[in-house]
């Protein structure tokens, strides 16, 4: 996967269950399968709700109406455990997979190590080799900034990173801006991102996220990336998976999904479509202090992000 004149590589994943360490299932028989060069987003709830949760509408804000907010932010609070970080971390080869579940251009991401697949998750964001009294290009270069000057420079410039900076000394937002131009520095063949981008500004994750569809239209790459911030996604994905409880309810091109839904004057039509999925994850869900459901969240499991807790169904 290494070879830059190589096609780009297609995901493959093929009844897949995923048990965590307690016995309960954290996948359920998931099933897609996401063409080379495809930049395809994995929607579905988190269990907090951060600042930017009110730009799930994908709407400018004087357009939005105090209903429409208030079901928004609900949505984003309570639609949980829908498996997405799970499903990324098998991806990545973090965790073992059942046999013959994924394929990755061909290949068991775990069993065979593939080169040039990046994942940038919850353990990236708590690395606290960014926290420490380091300079900016210090970091770069320890992550192959010397390497890849001209890609180096690109990312610093799309991400708006001053140079002078000490990792100590700036805000989330600048250190998450720092964290994606490491991470990003070397050509990838497969990128795999779980809500990366929650501290960036409006302007900055706009630039990263045009960034990121060139990429896919000037080399052979493929991108996944989970979020619940729809901002500037409008036409973004080529294709849409919906997880909810460790299942996936829909899968597809995005275009299939535009034909089956309006744009409404509230709403972007990937807001819409979005919109309508988590209102029925959470008719589905149920009353909060209900019956709990196996599916978990990460956030609630001990240690950074729960991970380390699952185990393969084998």
């Amino acid at each position: 996967m290494s070879d830059s004149d190589s096609p780009a590589p297609s995901i493959q994943v093929q009844d897949l269950s995923y048990r965590f360490q307690d016995g309960s299932l954290g996948l359920t028989n998931v099933n897609i399968d996401l063409p080379a060069g495809s930049r395809t987003l994995f929607i579905g709830g988190k269990t907090y709700t951060p600042p930017p949760a009110l730009s799930l509408l994908s709407a400018p804000y004087h357009s939005r109406t105090a209903s429409s907010l208030t079901i928004a932010t609900r949505l984003l609070q309570t639609a949980n455990g829908a498996g997405k970080t799970t499903l990324l971390r098998l991806l990545a080869g973090k965790r073992l997979s059942p046999n013959n579940t994924i394929t990755i251009g061909g290949k068991d991401p775990f069993k065979e190590g593939l080169e040039g697949v990046t994942y940038l998750g919850m353990e990236w964001v708590l690395n606290s080799i960014v926290r420490s009294d380091i300079d900016i290009p210090t970091l770069l270069a320890s992550v192959g900034g010397n390497a890849y000057p001209e890609r180096r420079d690109e990312l610093v410039e799309i991400l708006d990173i001053d140079l002078r900076w000490r990792m100590h000394t700036v805000s989330d937002g600048e250190r998450r801006r720092v964290q994606l131009a490491m991470g990003l520095l070397r050509p990838w063949r497969v990128l795999l991102l779980d809500e990366i981008t929650v501290d960036l500004d409006l302007l900055t994750r706009s630039n990263f996220l045009a960034f990121l569809k060139r990429e896919t239209e000037i080399r052979p790459c493929t991108i996944v990336y989970a979020t619940h911030i729809l901002d500037n996604l409008a036409h973004w994905p080529t294709h849409l998976v919906h997880m909810h409880l460790g299942n996936v309810r829909q899968f597809g091109e995005m275009e299939k999904f535009r034909s089956d839904t309006r744009e409404s004057s509230e709403n972007s039509q990937l807001g819409e479509i979005v919109l309508k999925w988590l209102k029925e994850d959470l008719e589905a869900r149920g009353p909060r202090n209900g019956p709990r459901t196996e599916a978990k969240s990460y956030e609630a499991l001990q240690g950074i992000g729960g991970y380390g807790l699952e185990k393969a169904d084998r």
